[in-house]
Formats: structure tokens, sequence, C-alpha cells
């Protein structure tokens, strides 16, 4: 694929602003949860569990998108998961029946799945190799700035023109940006279809079976906590109810958290690339992020310094990148982008688990009290809910603690 040069930079700044579009509507429940709530009389036990659904449509389109990118090419796929994700979104306006908007939540973490693979691909058909690092970079960033702005600016949207009409905003967006790049991505030419009819599922269980690269990655996906379950769904409502902030402020301190992942992941990757300290740089970010949320469940009386530690959770969130490079290492070179995949897949699969177990526990520890409607949750139920993301940070960094020294012994033998 080798075209206008203003052409290919514009597919690709398209296929980023499609990035940062799913990271908005990812965080969306974020700050529609007491709409939410109200208008489908739910509590927090099923909006824990319609919150995480996102994250197994997500995790498991991850390889089959991937293959299917691979083979077809990415004039068809990403525009109709574009569409997708529309689709998943249209419920929350258009219907009062719960079951839609749960499905519609499932299509969104399909659609939007294809959302960082398709830029991935974009890359590699449009660029040359030396440059890949580079223009990815800047497509994370794009991402990362539509999750920062998933909260306050879309909080003010739906504060002035009501939440129909800003989801339909949304909607209209996105099928925007569907037609828009379907009818700019050229087809994928007949040398750059893969020929090659390979088992897939042998290629799947070579990774899956591999020990090293499955320990990595659970051990990865225990510290997913900050950022898919305090940052996409729980933040708004903890820092309304913990610290009696304000709609607006609730909404915009979860995107530091955004911002700060913004800004730590060339740097994070610049460190661990040059030290190749990355199990260290692992712990660390474990440990620091960990003992930051149980600092934030005390209480914090300066608002400076809650926007600082938000800021380094945020920054320490970029580990996944470390994460996902290091499980790289432990298997063969023709399956990295197999084991990239699979990767991402077992990380992102555990924002499910993650929403799921906050929501349960939060109802566990509710006494039942409902107001309007709306379940009125305590800052001790949502501190014991919470609890389990540094719960996990913490098993994750002795885990690599242990996996850390298990290397080194292993080389001192060699």
């Amino acid at each position: 694929m080798r075209q206008n040069t203003f052409i290919l930079w514009t597919i690709w700044l398209l296929s980023s602003l499609f990035y940062a579009y799913q990271y908005i509507i990812r965080v969306l429940p974020n700050i529609l949860m007491p709409t939410i709530l109200e208008k489908y009389q739910i509590d927090a036990n099923i909006f824990g569990q319609f919150s995480g659904i996102y994250y197994i449509g997500y995790a498991l389109a991850h390889i089959p998108l991937g293959i299917l990118l691979d083979r077809t090419g990415p004039k068809k796929v990403i525009p109709a998961c574009i569409l997708i994700t529309v689709l998943g979104l249209a419920p929350l306006t258009f219907t009062n029946i719960w079951i839609y908007p749960v499905i519609g939540r499932l299509f969104i973490g399909i659609g939007s799945s294809a959302a960082i693979l398709g830029v991935f691909k974009i890359i590699r058909m449009s660029f040359e190799e030396k440059y890949f690092s580079r223009i990815l970079g800047f497509s994370v960033m794009i991402g990362l700035l539509g999750a920062i702005y998933g909260g306050l600016p879309v909080n003010f949207l739906i504060t002035h023109y009501g939440v129909n009409h800003t989801i339909t905003l949304f909607i209209i967006l996105g099928i925007a940006l569907a037609v828009t790049l379907y009818f700019l991505i050229p087809e994928l030419s007949e040398d750059s279809h893969i020929k090659e009819h390979t088992t897939v599922f042998k290629e799947i269980k070579t990774v899956l079976t591999n020990k090293m690269v499955f320990s990595v990655c659970i051990l990865g996906a225990l510290m997913l906590g900050p950022l898919e379950g305090f940052a996409d769904v729980w933040g708004t409502e903890f820092f309304k109810i913990r610290y009696q902030f304000s709609q607006n402020t609730s909404a915009f301190l979860p995107s530091l958290i955004f911002f700060g992942m913004c800004i730590g992941a060339p740097i994070l990757s610049y460190f661990a690339n040059k030290t190749q300290a990355y199990y260290r740089l692992m712990i660390l970010s474990a440990l620091v992020m960990g003992f930051s949320f149980i600092y934030l469940f005390k209480g914090i009386s300066s608002l400076i310094i809650m926007e600082i530690i938000l800021f380094i959770i945020g920054f320490f969130c970029a580990y996944q990148i470390l994460v996902i490079y290091k499980a790289t290492t432990y298997i063969s070179e023709r399956f990295i982008g197999l084991t990239t995949a699979v990767a991402n897949m077992i990380i992102m699969l555990f924002g499910y688990v993650f929403h799921t177990i906050i929501g349960s526990l939060v109802n566990y520890a509710w006494n039942g009290k409902i107001i309007n409607n709306v379940p009125q949750y305590t800052t001790n139920n949502l501190i014991f809910g919470l609890s389990i993301i540094p719960i996990g940070l913490l098993i994750a960094a002795c885990g690599f603690i242990f996996i850390s020294l298990y290397e080194l012994k292993r080389k001192k033998h060699v």
C-alpha cells in the first residue's frame, strides 16, 4: 500500500481517531453511572458486570480480528468494526429494555478490538519499518487523549445537551468515520495476502501452553485494575462519594490516569530498553500504584497532591508495554505477532474480572438503601469493592519478584 503521502497520513490519522473514539465510548459508563442505575433500575453488582462485558467482547475478538486483518486487509474490517461499535452504543438512548444495552456493550468491545489492531496494520502497510515505533507512539497518544476527553468535556456535553443528544452525536460521528475510511483505505494487494494456510489453533496452543508467557501475562493482568477498573468506570463515583467533589471534578480526575499513561508510555519504554531492567520496572510499577491506591482510600486533603498521585498511577500504567514485550521474548520469533495478540487478550480480559469483582463487593457491602430508584453507596462500600485493585497489584509485584529471581538463578547456572 503505497499512495500519495497526504492520503497515507490521512488514513493513519483517521484510524488513530477510531482508537480515540472507542476510548471515549469505553469510558462513557464512568459518567453515565447514575443515569444508567436509575433508568434501568439496577444495582452496582449488575452495573459492574455490564461495564466488564466490554472486555469479554474485546478479548475474544482480538485474535480472530487480527487474523482477518492479515488475510483480507483493513478496508472492510475497520469500517465494519466502527459500525459494530456504533450499533453497540445505540441501545443506551433508543431502548429502556436492559438486555439491549448489555448486548450493545459486548458489541462495543468487539468493534473496539479492531482499533489498535487496525492501527498496527495501517502503519505496517503504509510506512517503512524503521518508523513503526515512532508512529505507533503517536497513535497511542491520540487514543489516550480520547480517554482523557472522555471525562470532563463529554460530561459537559451531557450536562448541556442531555444524554440522548450526546450519544446520538457520537453515533453520527462513528458512521461518518466508518464511511470515510471505507472509501480512503485501498484494497489489500494480492501479494500482501497470506497464502500460507497454517493451523491457527496449533499456533495459539503453542503460545498459551508456554508457561513463562502465560505467567507474565496473568501477572500483568492483575495490574490492570487502576486503568480498566478504576479510571474506566468506578473512579468518578468514588471521588463524588469519598471526597464529595462535584460531578465535573469527579469526571475529570480519572482522566489524569490516562494522561499519565500517555506520558509514561514512551518514557517507561525508553528506560526499559536502555537498562533492560524490565522486571524491576514492572515490580516498581506495581508497588507504586498499589500504595498510591491505599493512600487514595485513606484520604488526601490537597487536590493538587491527589492530581499528582493520579498522574503517577497513570504513568506506571504504561507497564503493559513492558509486559507484552517481555512475553514475546519467551517464544520463537515467528510467533511474536500472535503472542502480542494473545498477551493483550489475556490482559484485557481481566477488565471484566475487575469490574465484576468490584461490583459484587460493593453490592455485598451495601445496606440496601435506595433514593429515587438509585442505590445509595457509601465510602466504605466503594473502598471495600475497590480494595481488589491494590491486592492485585501487590500479588503481581510478588509474582514478578519470584520470576526475576528465577531468571537470575537460571542465568548463573548457564
